[in-house]
């Protein structure tokens, strides 16, 4: 397994998480069995959103003796009713009682990562404040009970106005090739540019992102369903997804023993396996252009890592004042392009990195 380390408290987190949700469909002894062979294939980083009451027992005696080797994220607003089925709520008194409940039911006293959940709307902003709701899960903060204060949300503008708030640790936000490139649905908000300002942003102050929906709710795995009519692979989404500024884990969804043995074949991949430069055939005018860091022009015959100095270059024209001395540092900057067109025949939104490297050269010289 690969892990990558959250920027704030360093935790090495395994770069292929495990969703929860849907799999109350699943048997109890298959869900205990799915957990603890995840645990035992590398993976270490759990999120129990929507998937019901019935996932919480099995979940809890896979975990077993083994607490201190995985990481939780648990939604302060994903409730769940008498039947034990998934819901919303902004009521403090019922969010409280749900969490004390899932920590008995999981075993544990204190949750690794404590997301606000579900926050796409302003007024979503304004009932977490009025009733409560923040203030509740900061001072769970301030006790150790929740070790990372977190946000779920679908929507751009809204998630800016959490990250105002500069206490944030973590984002989980839905990235997918389709809503990125704006053929999504009514979860894929926002334009591509705004969506990639978003996740720079969070490159920038350290605010890692736990990735939902890698697979476009398995359409992208379809030609039948794809938005594209062109199938992509599981570790061509996984790929994807990991490529994007400050993504730390992707969270797929296994409801059987096969589909988490399809997921635990990500780490021994090849990169012809992960490479998923076939969006670069449906890749939509709105992004035709802008460098998403995907490293497919490598290698450079000149050595230089390009994705790398568009990042750089990115993060200063975004206020980041460090990115200068990052540039500076680099053994072979921009100037070292010999224009020899391999970047610009691979690069799947058509850049034209022999004109960019220029660009980027004169600017952070200054002239």
């Amino acid at each position: 397994m690969e892990y990558r380390v959250l920027p704030r408290g360093g935790e090495k987190i395994s770069v292929i998480g495990l969703g929860t949700g849907g799999m109350q469909v699943t048997p109890p002894s298959e869900i205990q069995a799915i957990i603890s062979k995840a645990i035992d294939g590398g993976i270490n980083y759990f999120d129990m959103c929507a998937g019901g009451i019935s996932v919480y027992e099995p979940f809890g005696k896979a975990i077993k003796g083994r607490r201190d080797k995985i990481y939780i994220q648990l939604h302060f607003g994903a409730v769940y009713n008498a039947n034990g089925e998934y819901g919303f709520s902004r009521d403090l008194k019922v969010i409280k009682d749900t969490f004390e409940w899932e920590m008995k039911t999981l075993g544990t006293d204190y949750a690794d990562f404590g997301f606000l959940h579900c926050v796409d709307e302003e007024s979503d902003v304004k009932a977490l404040n009025e009733n409560g709701i923040f203030d509740f899960v900061k001072e769970l903060k301030s006790r150790g009970v929740v070790k990372h204060l977190c946000f779920s949300s679908h929507t751009p503008k809204v998630a800016n106005i959490l990250l105002d708030t500069g206490v944030m640790d973590l984002m989980m936000f839905s990235v997918n090739p389709a809503y990125d490139l704006e053929r999504g649905d009514e979860y894929g908000i926002g334009t591509t540019a705004e969506r990639a300002e978003l996740m720079r942003r969070c490159e920038k102050e350290g605010v890692g992102i736990s990735v939902m929906k890698p697979f476009h709710g398995g359409q992208l795995l379809s030609e039948k369903t794809s938005p594209f009519k062109k199938a992509m692979t599981v570790n061509q989404c996984l790929q994807y997804s990991l490529d994007r500024p400050a993504v730390v884990t992707v969270l797929p969804g296994a409801l059987t023993l096969a589909e988490l043995d399809v997921l635990l074949k990500y780490p021994s991949s090849t990169a012809e396996e992960r490479d998923y430069s076939i969006i670069g055939e449906f890749t939509p005018e709105a992004a035709v252009g802008n460098c998403v860091y995907c490293n497919h022009c490598q290698p450079c015959p000149a050595g230089i890592d390009i994705g790398l100095i568009n990042k750089y270059y990115d993060l200063s024209l975004a206020g980041d004042k460090l990115a200068f001395n990052h540039y500076d540092k680099l053994a072979v900057k921009a100037d070292k392009c010999i224009k020899c067109g391999h970047c610009v025949s691979r690069c799947p939104f058509k850049v034209n990195q022999q004109d960019k490297m220029q660009k980027i050269e004169k600017y952070f010289k200054g002239v």
